[in-house]
């Protein structure tokens, strides 16, 4: 049997699970303070495990810290995230993009871009802490993602055991993100998954559970 062939066999058995949770990431269903806390997961993560990383924001949001939190207050909380004095700058510094008169306005904000490709450029090139694989994963995370891979360590392990690609790059610039997105878009649509799918059943497969 081959690798594609188990891939559509595990896809089966986590069918209704991937679906409940692609649900969950229903942009116009959030609210701007779910919409930053996705932000702020994802400038989070390099290097640095998803659970601990989302540990880190619900402790912020539930201490209402994320938003009002002062940089020794937020750092408290990203003790066990790697880079948390870098990482609780970078949070600070989106917190004052996306407020406006005493409010968060992430979302009107977005809502300005018809592209969600521009969208993530623009992320990339104004959000400390955000880059091409983090803006993916925010957008994806928030239902904008759907035309977009999140190319980590995961996707790139398994475009190298399905011979999607001949190696890892050890960098990833701009050119080189896309154009290994493009082949991991064909080969959703090969075996008939949409690339959100393909990404959570790739996450579940390394790790043996569906997340963010």
């Amino acid at each position: 049997m081959g690798n594609l062939e188990k891939l559509n066999i595990l896809y089966k058995d986590l069918k209704k699970e991937i679906e409940r949770r692609i649900e969950e990431f229903e942009y116009f269903n959030k609210k701007d303070t779910e919409i930053f806390a996705e932000l702020c997961f994802c400038i989070l993560t390099p290097q640095s495990k998803a659970k601990t990383c989302w540990i880190a924001i619900k402790s912020l949001m539930d201490k209402n810290l994320l938003l009002y939190g002062s940089e020794e207050e937020i750092k408290k909380e990203l003790k066990n995230v790697r880079f948390k004095n870098k990482k609780t700058k970078y949070i600070i510094e989106a917190r004052k993009k996306f407020f406006k008169n005493g409010r968060l306005v992430i979302k009107s904000m977005i809502k300005k871009f018809k592209n969600n490709k521009d969208l993530r450029e623009f992320l990339v090139k104004n959000i400390k802490g955000l880059g091409w694989k983090e803006a993916s994963h925010f957008l994806r995370n928030i239902g904008l993602g759907e035309d977009m891979a999140i190319i980590d360590r995961h996707i790139l392990k398994n475009l190298k055991e399905f011979k999607i690609i001949k190696k890892i790059p050890k960098t990833i610039t701009k050119g080189i993100y896309l154009k290994i997105e493009k082949k991991f878009i064909s080969l959703s649509k090969r075996i008939g998954l949409s690339p959100i799918e393909l990404d959570l059943l790739l996450w579940a497969k390394e790790t043996g559970e569906v997340f963010k």
